[in-house]
């Protein structure tokens, strides 16, 4: 949550940054204020934005990476009639179930009904 606040705070401070050397570039055209050096290098300033940017491609690429490396760890789903009590087990995939309905890794697709519960847990061997 910090990042998020801390991401925003350096995206108005740059904005105001760019406005407020445009405004002076302004003032300098006509010849209000007299020009002044740059306070960084337009190199170091370039290189700080390409590493910004380098930093955000891969933060996002590992995240990408860990949500599809979640939705490929095999789990067993136990599912259970709540008016037998009978518990059927099955491993699928974290990221093949949807709501009520799962694919299994042999590739059945299972809808659960409204008398039936699922339950997650690891993967071990089926019953």
């Amino acid at each position: 949550m910090i990042w998020k606040l801390l991401l925003t705070a350096a995206v108005a401070l740059g904005a105001w940054g760019v406005i407020r050397a445009r405004l002076y570039k302004d003032r300098v055209a006509r010849g209000l204020a007299p020009p002044r050096p740059p306070l960084l290098p337009l190199g170091a300033i370039r290189l700080a934005a390409s590493l910004v940017l380098a930093v955000m491609a891969v933060g996002s690429a590992l995240y990408l990476l860990q949500a599809w490396l979640d939705d490929q760890e095999v789990v067993q789903v136990q599912v259970v009639n709540a008016n037998t009590g009978r518990i059927t087990a099955y491993q699928t995939r974290r990221g093949s179930i949807e709501g009520r309905r799962f694919k299994t890794l042999d590739g059945r697709e299972i809808r659960l009904a409204d008398v039936e519960r699922m339950i997650l847990g690891t993967a071990g061997p089926v019953d």
